[in-house]
């Protein structure tokens, strides 16, 4: 019976002794403190790690130190304008001051909750209808200033607030789709009705563009048909010159020749045969040669009929004749009509020059032949 009680006992002591240790001995997370009460009375904050406190007569009660996320619940407003809204947001906080946040306040995330739901109210309230909804950033930041101040009493930080949705009441919204239908219907006429001028715009300014354009092809065409007929009435012109001397030359070589066979051995020549024999004395080889042992040889004359018929510069003459009497005709006629054409733009002159330049050519031949 002794021996009964003496084990219970042992085995009540051990209990006692288990739960004092366990009681003793305070282990704290390294993300959170603690505040310690003895019998009701503020001790100390405990840090992370193994603490000993008074066993059986302490109580604890944890802070979480990390920042801490709370939801605002779905707030009902009426704002500036008498428009009613519905809002809700999310409050991030941190606990800086643990002994403040269990000394001050009863539940710190509940009294921060309720501070959030009035003052998002009273923030709606002030705006108008429009502002709600389009300032989502200014709401922001008036909540958070609006929570700093009663918050830092409690130890804790508002580290940032965001309003998750801002929505007006069904009335309000069906009202509003409908100015936004009205007001994209008059946009896209407005639009519409820009790209019409626009294109009539566009469209006259081609038309016009392109009777500029067809009115100076017509006329640059006008002034290369003019400039062709100028140019070859021009080059007809000096080709009738030059055969027309050439027919001269002719005419004269045969009285030339007319007079050698008479008997008489003295001739009066006029200036003008003289001057006409020295320009194109190649007519001449038929009497100013002889044949002798088969070949060619010239005629003896005396220093004044050499001078006289300018035998000494009959090569000259020659190659003058040659290049005045032997002009391509067909040539002359394609380069006027590709002038024409205007095939040959490059090479096209004014027709007040070409002009210019036949008054002074045939002014020049008719004052010649006056004198």
């Amino acid at each position: 019976m002794a021996t009964t009680s003496i084990l219970v006992i042992s085995a009540l002591v051990f209990v006692v002794v288990i739960a004092t240790l366990l009681s003793a001995v305070e282990i704290v997370n390294a993300y959170e403190k603690r505040a310690l009460t003895v019998f009701g009375e503020y001790r100390k904050l405990l840090e992370p790690g193994i603490n000993i406190i008074p066993p059986f007569v302490s109580r604890t009660y944890k802070f979480d130190m990390r920042t801490q996320t709370l939801d605002v619940p779905r707030q009902e407003a009426i704002t500036r304008d008498n428009s009613p809204v519905t809002a809700d947001a999310v409050v991030y906080i941190k606990v800086m001051d643990a002994k403040k946040a269990f000394l001050e306040v009863d539940d710190y995330k509940k009294a921060v909750s309720n501070l959030a739901q009035t003052t998002l109210r009273a923030v709606l309230g002030d705006m108008e209808l429009d502002d709600t909804l389009n300032k989502r950033q200014e709401i922001n930041a008036h909540i958070r200033e609006e929570l700093d101040e009663p918050t830092d009493e409690w130890g804790i930080r508002v580290e940032s607030v965001e309003v998750r949705e801002v929505n007006p009441s069904k009335d309000v919204q069906q009202a509003m789709e409908q100015q936004t239908s009205a007001e994209r219907k008059r946009r896209a006429m407005i639009l519409e009705a820009q790209g019409e001028r626009r294109s009539a715009v566009e469209k006259a300014e081609g038309d016009k563009q392109s009777q500029i354009i067809r009115a100076q092809g017509e006329k640059q065409s006008q002034i290369l048909e003019a400039q062709g007929d100028s140019i070859s009435t021009v080059l007809r012109a000096k080709s009738a010159e030059s055969m027309g001397e050439r027919a001269i030359v002719d005419k004269g070589m045969e009285t030339l020749s007319e007079i050698g066979q008479g008997e008489s051995t003295t001739f009066v020549l006029p200036q003008e045969l003289s001057s006409l024999v020295g320009r194109y004395g190649k007519h001449l080889t038929g009497s100013d040669v002889a044949e002798g042992d088969g070949t060619l040889e010239s005629l003896d004359f005396d220093e004044e009929t050499r001078e006289l018929i300018g035998l000494d510069d009959i090569a000259e003459i020659i190659g003058e004749i040659d290049e005045e009497a032997d002009m391509d005709i067909e040539a002359m006629e394609q380069q006027a009509q590709a002038i024409k054409e205007g095939k040959d733009a490059a090479n096209i002159t004014d027709p007040d020059a070409v002009i210019e330049e036949m008054d002074q050519e045939f002014g020049g031949d008719a004052k010649g032949e006056d004198d």
